[in-house]
Parts: C-alpha cells; structure tokens; sequence
C-alpha cells in the first residue's frame, strides 16, 4: 500500500544496520594478512577465527583463517608441538584478534623433549 512506501528506506537501513561484518582471510601467515572486512550473508551470526600452530625441530609457523559461519564451531586442542583453535564472536569486526587462548607450549614442548632425551640416554 502506497501508505507505507515511506517506511521502506527505514526498514532497509535497520536491516542494513544489523548485517554482521567480519575480518576475512584464507592461509595468512599472520594476522596483518587478515585485516579484510566483508559483510556476511543474513544467514551467518558469527565471525569466525581458525589457527593452526606448530613448532618442530626448531621451526614454528602458524595458519590463521577468518571469516563469516552460520554456527559456531568454537573448539581447541594444545598438543604442545602442535596448536589448533576455532574461536567465534558475534559483533561489528570483532574477530580483529589472530590470537587464540590455544597456542603452543614452549614449556610443555621443553618438558617433553628433555624426556624424550632422557629415555634415549637411558635405552628405553
């Protein structure tokens, strides 16, 4: 009805304002790689940020990923050498941050490797 056209722009801006932004990236090496913003389809209530970590021999590198999800697949795992996180947040560019509360242990990897060295000078 032609008495409601007026409140169509309305309508749109407020549906407009409530479209979730998220940082995107795909494989960056770091979180300077990820400073992408883009507007997630209606479908996708979360940003969503995933990094892998590890550390061998000496060398470590890390894998960050982020972007738009329609559900949170929030989940971690810290196997010393090795480092895994999803994290979800569900405001205006807030998965800005590249790191996660599961990073690799320096410590843990120290404890492991000094028993690993012990077993082989003891011939286990």
């Amino acid at each position: 009805s032609p008495r409601w056209l007026f409140l169509r722009p309305v309508i749109l801006c407020v549906e407009a304002a409530h479209a979730l932004f998220c940082f995107s990236c795909e494989d960056s090496a770091s979180n300077w790689g990820c400073l992408s913003p883009v507007a997630c389809p209606s479908e996708a209530n979360y940003c969503v940020t995933t990094y892998v970590g590890a550390t061998i021999g000496g060398q470590s590198g890390q894998s960050i990923s982020k972007g738009c999800a329609p559900v949170c697949p929030s989940a971690g795992i810290n196997l010393g050498v090795l480092a895994a996180s999803i994290s979800c947040c569900s405001s205006f560019l807030c998965n800005i941050s590249g790191a996660s509360s599961v990073k690799v242990s320096y410590m843990v990897l120290a404890t492991a490797l000094l028993a690993l060295f012990v077993s082989l000078r003891a011939g286990l």
